[in-house]
């Protein structure tokens, strides 16, 4: 991916020397730094850092969507409708939203390690006490609370692997990331679906929250410890200013309004699916309905092939292909046959995944200062679209049945496009007005 302008970024992370009374367990003495002693496919440590961040990524999105695949069930257990259902994704996601700038700065000063071994132990802590909610107020409560913990861990990963990885393998790292994402969301969907139909939705969250907590175990003793961390300052006005600095950057700017409007279509895609696949005319059982949440599997492998893409398209271009394939979904998921349906949700699947690691890996390389900053602004944007697509969506199929989410969705992906048009116009003038030296 070709290199592009930070803008404005201000420094934040600080030499030891500037933060003595930093946290040295993640800090690597300066001599010991350097770009040679980075991770790269191949090389010692590359495969552990990989599989644990996976498995990270696994636990996350399990835990975040659990009650997903489960909205019919949870809206007869407790009397209530599709649109009140949904906020115990959207209570998730939003307090994800919320928390992920302040966390990240706390793995600033504590190191990314530390923060995203916390923030999984909470997380998975709240998910062994989510299936005993004894109402929908409880349960939207608790999983408020397990998002704002999760919070610590996508931009603390991304920024991890920033510092960690080789600039020429970041994007095939972070896709890989992403990749343990969509298997997550997956298996945590699928598991509940078959677990529930024959033990009902409590069962099913704590089958997940138990897996997670195997995940969490397994990802703290095989991540590396980190050799490039610098710790920084916890004070408020080093973080206003490294957001400014960010937000200062249109190019970021564009990749953060890119972000939150694939999840936008994602999560108003996967929050309804359930209600119109247990209804007429298809009235599928839940096990079934689970099932059909392995088309991410399809996820996996367009996240995993996003630097090729790049490679090929150029990010632009990548973003194109990830817009039109999710657009070209949500027209053939209009279809009555089954199996176009299913069809379309491969298409929505696969675009949506390619589009996040595109353009969260665009954000890694493009912010050479507070990385975590800005990673977590992003995952901010991120996880409010995520909020906005399940309540929207919800309404939406409430209002115009599955018409009306995919005209929600069309809409976002029409917001990704003319973004990335902008930049490509942006790209087109910069490049006129810059001289050319012979």
């Amino acid at each position: 991916m070709p290199s592009a302008s930070t803008g404005a970024s201000t420094r934040v992370v600080a030499s030891s020397a500037a933060a003595p009374d930093a946290a040295p367990a993640e800090t690597a003495p300066a001599e010991a730094v350097s770009a040679d002693t980075r991770l790269t496919p191949g090389g010692p440590g590359y495969r552990r850092m990989s599989f644990a961040l996976f498995l990270a990524g696994v636990a996350t999105f399990a835990l975040l969507y659990s009650t997903q695949a489960l909205l019919p069930l949870v809206s007869a257990d407790f009397g209530v409708t599709a649109a009140t259902a949904s906020w115990t994704v959207s209570a998730a996601t939003g307090a994800l939203a919320l928390f992920v700038l302040p966390l990240s700065a706390l793995s600033e000063r504590f190191g990314r390690r530390t923060l995203m071994t916390a923030s999984l132990a909470v997380a998975v802590a709240v998910g062994l006490l989510v299936p005993f909610a004894p109402s929908v107020g409880w349960l939207i409560a608790l999983r408020a609370v397990q998002g704002a913990a999760l919070a610590g861990l996508p931009a603390s990963a991304t920024a991890y692997l920033a510092e960690e990885v080789r600039p020429k393998a970041l994007i095939t790292a972070i896709g890989l990331f992403v990749a343990g994402n969509s298997v997550g969301g997956m298996s945590g969907r699928v598991i509940t679906g078959w677990v529930a139909q024959e033990w009902g939705w409590r069962v099913a969250v704590g089958t997940i929250g138990v897996i997670a907590v195997g995940c969490a175990v397994a990802f703290r003793l095989l991540l590396p410890a980190p050799k490039h961390f610098r710790a920084g300052s916890l004070r408020p006005a080093v973080l206003v200013r490294a957001v400014r600095g960010h937000l200062a950057n249109p190019l970021l700017r564009r990749l953060y309004a890119i972000g939150a409007l694939f999840m936008t279509v994602f999560g108003a895609v996967y929050t309804v699916i359930g209600y119109r696949l247990t209804d007429a005319p298809f009235s599928l059982p839940q096990g079934i309905v689970g099932s059909i949440f392995l088309v991410y599997l399809v996820g996996t492998v367009s996240a995993s092939a996003a630097g090729k893409l790049v490679d090929r398209l150029g990010r632009r271009g990548a973003l194109y292909l990830g817009g039109g394939t999710t657009a070209a979904g949500l027209l053939l998921s209009l279809a009555e046959p089954l199996p176009l349906v299913l069809l379309g949700l491969v298409l929505i699947t696969a675009g949506f995944f390619a589009g996040h690691a595109v353009a969260s890996s665009a954000v890694s390389h493009t912010a050479k200062e507070g990385r975590a900053q800005a990673s977590a602004l992003y995952q901010s944007a991120y996880y409010l679209g995520s909020s906005a697509g399940g309540t929207l969506g919800a309404v939406a199929y409430h209002s115009g049945g599955w018409a009306g989410t995919v005209a929600l969705g069309l809409l976002a992906v029409v917001g990704v496009v003319g973004i990335t048009a902008v930049g490509s116009h942006a790209a087109r003038t910069r490049r006129r007005l810059v001289p050319v030296h012979r």
